[in-house]
């Protein structure tokens, strides 16, 4: 790296990851990548097929108009396998979603629907349970319903696995 400026990155089209490290001034103004690091793609990894049968069955579970918070009393060991497979469901369509999005029109409603949802999945997946919101039934339910969502937005926009 000379003045100040990052030597010149090959191939970041087929990255993973592209990372650019900006200085920014107190005035505001932004300064040439400082740093560029490219994470490669992985050779022969294949993501595992998304299932949207399974996935709308565990929906089915925590939401079905039967299992209302009240009715809906598992074990806690039951539970927590329940939330977990929810955001397994959620870990592995996020991307997919995304992808399939990203690939159509920069004014495309759909798009812009399914980038929303995508940032609200990701937002479930932040959140933890809370005791004024249900607890961990709640949780569970909060997951359940953005991962109907983005099962929809899956089927609606042609979101073929990678």
């Amino acid at each position: 790296m000379t003045n100040g400026t990052a030597p010149p990155v090959e191939n970041t089209r087929d990255a993973k990851m592209t990372i650019r490290v900006y200085n920014v001034t107190h005035e505001g103004p932004v300064t040439p990548p400082r740093t560029t690091v490219v994470v490669p793609r992985e050779v022969g990894h294949t993501a595992p097929p998304v299932d949207l049968a399974v996935m709308r069955e565990t929906v089915e579970i925590v939401l079905n108009p039967d299992a209302a918070p009240e009715a809906l009393s598992l074990p806690a060991d039951e539970m927590v396998t329940l939330t977990r497979t929810l955001r397994g469901h959620l870990e592995l369509l996020i991307p997919v979603v995304e992808q399939a999005a990203g690939k159509l029109g920069k004014e495309s409603v759909p798009r812009y629907c399914a980038l929303a949802c995508v940032g609200e999945a990701r937002g479930k997946l932040r959140a933890g349970p809370d005791t004024r919101l249900g607890g961990d039934i709640g949780h569970a339910r909060r997951l359940a319903r953005v991962l109907n969502a983005l099962c929809d937005h899956h089927e609606k926009i042609g979101g073929d696995h990678p």
